[in-house]
């Protein structure tokens, strides 16, 4: 969700010290929510800005870039290896353990396709087997 203007916010402060006005009904006259209005006077009574808050990051990525290239041979070398083979491969080399959803996210993000093999050689000999039989 994309943060308040600072226009929007100036007015409300405007409006908050010039009428005599409740904070619920400062909400609906600018059609916010109650708790907005709220933390920025708060946050205007306290700390005397109504700009928005920077942005802290997010949070921090698992694996670093040595990691993360450790990550992309194992995937090209055992192309056919599950998640949670590359999951046990990765933690022989690296000693850091990852869920199979964080390979799967970080293996989409660097592009790169994995090809299954769904069948093995016994397979496609008795499939070859039975459409003798067939015929």
């Amino acid at each position: 969700m994309k943060a308040y203007s600072l226009d929007l916010r100036q007015k409300i402060i405007n409006v908050y010290n010039t009428e005599s006005i409740s904070q619920r009904q400062l909400a609906k006259r600018f059609n916010v929510s109650l708790s907005f209005i709220q933390t920025l006077l708060k946050r205007y009574r306290e700390e005397g800005t109504i700009a928005k808050k920077p942005y802290r990051g997010g949070k921090p990525r698992v694996l670093n870039a040595a990691q993360l290239e450790q990550l992309r041979q194992l995937v090209v070398e055992n192309n056919n290896a599950t998640l949670e083979e590359l999951c046990k491969l990765l933690y022989q080399q690296t000693q850091i353990q990852v869920s199979r959803s964080t390979i799967g996210r970080i293996v989409q993000l660097m592009k790169l396709k994995r090809t299954k093999k769904f069948h093995t050689v016994e397979r496609s000999s008795e499939r070859v087997q039975k459409l003798r039989l067939k015929y």
